[in-house]
């Protein structure tokens, strides 16, 4: 790929202004409550209990979401063609994991709301207090979807001109090489991992208590209600998307959209299960309240089918065509 191809499209400029634009406001807003700014939150919110949990949080945060800008200037500058893949494909990953659930869940969200008529972020308790006024979701999560969006569009762009042979073809194409027994017995793993995450997540989103402490359990709203409905699904579409190029599964079907399925669906299940479970870790105060042995096993088990995925999806390109002009 040349630096010409990179550049031309007058789309990738644009892209790259709208997606470091969108993530000023959330930038700006993470660092006045590092700062002790309580912008923003309600004076009886639950996240003041934990302020230096929520300090450490908001630095981490203010951390990933630069990367956002960083990226946006890999995939559109003249220095992006000389980083190695895995120093770029890494971290659109996680920002693809992270980003993915909420640019679904959120306008889930605001049609769940709209519907039943209850506000972002509060419980159908009566006495609930919600922990951010509700004008901070619409700020930070209209901002993640528009990071989304952009990131996702320059990365595609990207991607095709660099890596798109290796996409190529359908499902019903691909050779069977040496890798395949152990890449079915590996899409297999994954897919039974996936179970459990998968299975909790949708027992959460339809209400059960199964798992989950007592305080968490009361303080649900029906927004949390969606993000687990979410979650399940996007381990579902992971699972699917592996097994399908592993089993051959669809042989129609363009090799690019399993691909797609299997980087969308690992990224959110492990990324979030990442953070599920150092947002537990943080907040918990040794409590009986705290997150339950269930939960820390779902979260774990949501990380370790992510890394299982990328283990194979290094693997599986490993075995493809490495030139544009050759053909499986």
């Amino acid at each position: 790929m040349t630096t010409a191809a990179l550049t031309r499209p007058a789309l990738r400029p644009a892209l790259r202004a709208v997606a470091i634009a969108a993530c000023l406001p959330y930038l700006a807003l993470k660092i006045a409550w590092v700062a002790g700014s309580h912008l923003g939150i309600p004076d009886h919110s639950v996240l003041l209990a934990h302020r230096v949990a929520m300090a450490a949080g908001n630095s981490a945060s203010v951390l990933m979401d630069s990367c956002v800008v960083v990226l946006a200037l890999l995939l559109t500058r003249p220095w992006g063609l000389r980083v190695k893949a895995w120093l770029l494909l890494l971290p659109m990953w996680l920002a693809t994991g992270l980003l993915a659930p909420v640019m679904t869940g959120y306008p889930l969200q605001l049609l769940v709301r709209a519907l039943s008529g209850t506000a972002v972020g509060k419980s159908s308790a009566p006495a609930s207090t919600p922990y951010l006024h509700e004008w901070v979701f619409g700020v930070v999560y209209t901002g993640f979807i528009v990071q989304g969006l952009a990131l996702g569009g320059l990365f595609a762009l990207y991607a095709r001109d660099r890596w798109g042979h290796l996409w190529r073809g359908r499902l019903g194409e691909l050779p069977d090489g040496t890798v395949r027994p152990a890449l079915r017995a590996a899409a297999v793993a994954v897919a039974v991992l996936s179970l459990l995450p998968a299975g909790m997540h949708l027992l959460w989103a339809t209400g059960s208590a199964a798992g989950l402490s007592r305080s968490w359990a009361e303080e649900r709203t029906s927004d949390q209600y969606v993000v687990e409905a979410v979650f399940a699904a996007f381990a579902v579409l992971g699972a699917a998307g592996v097994l399908m190029v592993a089993l051959g599964l669809g042989r129609s079907l363009p090799l690019r959209v399993p691909l797609a399925l299997a980087w969308l669906g690992s990224g959110a299940t492990a990324c979030w299960g990442g953070w599920l479970w150092l947002s537990a870790l943080v907040v918990t105060d040794g409590t009986a309240d705290g997150p339950t042995a269930m939960m820390d096993l779902t979260y774990a088990v949501q990380m370790i089918v992510g890394m299982l995925v990328v283990t194979l999806g290094v693997r599986f390109f490993a075995e493809r065509p490495r030139h544009p002009g050759r053909t499986p």
